[in-house]
């Protein structure tokens, strides 16, 4: 009996569950998808379950997504895990950077692009 290949797990981090629900409906097909509605959520989720990558809003109420990126790369057991920011905003690469983020997409999400850049940092991240 052949072995079922481990599907990767993505958490996907937005406050607005339409956004979460384009991802989903994106990425199911392909990974594992868990989400959260908050930073300190999704600082949880990745705490007990690290997720094999982590795409994050950037606008968030209460935590922003770079404060959640920062405590992600502060923490030994979350440091490795690529995180893609979700953004309507241009122009984001040094603060992206700065934060410790491996990438961004901008909203609204071009399938394409979401999922070329999933893939590549996957791949990236299992060399």
């Amino acid at each position: 009996m052949d072995e079922i290949p481990q599907r990767n797990v993505i958490l996907a981090v937005d406050d607005a569950p339409e956004n979460l629900d384009i991802v989903r409906n994106l990425l199911a097909s392909r990974y594992t998808i868990k989400a959260a509605v908050n930073g300190p959520m999704a600082l949880k989720i990745a705490e007990k379950q690290p997720p094999d990558l982590i795409l994050l809003d950037i606008q968030m109420p209460g935590m922003d997504g770079y404060e959640v990126c920062r405590r992600l790369k502060a923490d030994p057991a979350t440091s490795a895990i690529p995180v893609i920011f979700l953004t309507g905003e241009s122009g984001v690469e040094s603060e992206v950077a700065e934060a410790g983020g491996s990438d961004y997409v901008t909203k609204p999400v071009d399938p394409g692009v979401l999922l070329s850049t999933v893939e590549k940092n996957l791949a990236d991240r299992n060399q």
